[in-house]
């Protein structure tokens, strides 16, 4: 299904409809609310992107799917329910949602794609299910009120610049089961103070794991692992601010 962008102020989808793709609402700039009944199983690529006046929106749980940049650049999109049965948030799928200020991250989801909340600059805090197993590249980068993280155990891979420009972050830990770390991770991070890292073995990453910005930010690693942590790549460039810490 495709809507004309028009004037389009809400919509009340049918319950004869089963799948929303694309470009069905893309550039309805004037939709502030829609209703999407029980009947729908997946929301496609791109379905509501530059729907510039959605305020709110609700999927309902027969939802299984939700494409890339599903609400791409929904700038006024202040909230939003997701479904318990999605298991993947998609890449580019709430990029340039700035009016966004929480959102929850259904149990069972289990990867976070790339650039999936990139520059939601009202988002002061989010919460990643245990299911999650990867941060996508840039999925956080330039949330810039973003203040609160917590990266749950079952996480083994953080993309490249998954949280550069977060200039708000305070501090972040590692859980224990990373093993991998993209590149400028925390690029930008300006306002770093602690970084506590529980993995005995220091996850590989292929540039250091903070900028010349974050100079007084410790680095807080496994007491026995110090000595390893100062001479692996990725962490020796910042031998000065690794510290050994009493994990439980």
């Amino acid at each position: 299904m495709a809507i004309a962008s028009g004037g389009l102020t809400w919509c009340h989808i049918p319950n004869s409809v089963t799948y929303i793709g694309w470009p069905a609402f893309s550039g309805c700039t004037n939709l502030t609310h829609i209703y999407i009944p029980h009947s729908v199983t997946g929301i496609g690529y791109g379905a509501f992107k530059g729907c510039t006046s959605l305020l709110d929106i609700t999927i309902p749980d027969s939802v299984t799917g939700i494409g890339p940049y599903a609400f791409n650049d929904c700038t006024n999109l202040k909230s939003i329910t997701i479904p318990d049965s999605v298991t993947h948030i998609g890449d580019w799928q709430f990029y340039d949602c700035e009016n966004l200020t929480s959102i929850t991250i259904p149990y069972g989801v289990k990867e976070i794609g790339e650039y999936a909340f990139c520059d939601c600059t009202s988002l002061t805090n989010i919460t990643i299910p245990e299911s999650v197993t990867k941060i996508g590249k840039c999925a956080f980068k330039d949330c810039t009120s973003l203040t609160n993280i917590t990266i749950p155990e079952s996480v083994t891979k953080i993309g490249q610049q998954a949280f550069s420009g977060c200039t708000s972050l305070t501090s972040i830990t590692i859980p224990y089961c990373v093993t991998e770390i993209g590149g400028c991770a925390f690029e930008n991070c300006t306002s770093l103070k602690s970084v506590y890292c529980k993995a005995t073995t220091p996850p590989s990453i292929d540039m250091s794991i903070l900028d010349n910005k974050a100079i007084d930010c410790k680095i807080y690693v496994p007491r026995e692992s110090v000595d390893a942590y100062k001479k692996a790549d990725g962490w020796k460039e910042n031998v000065d601010q690794i510290e050994g810490y009493d994990f439980e």
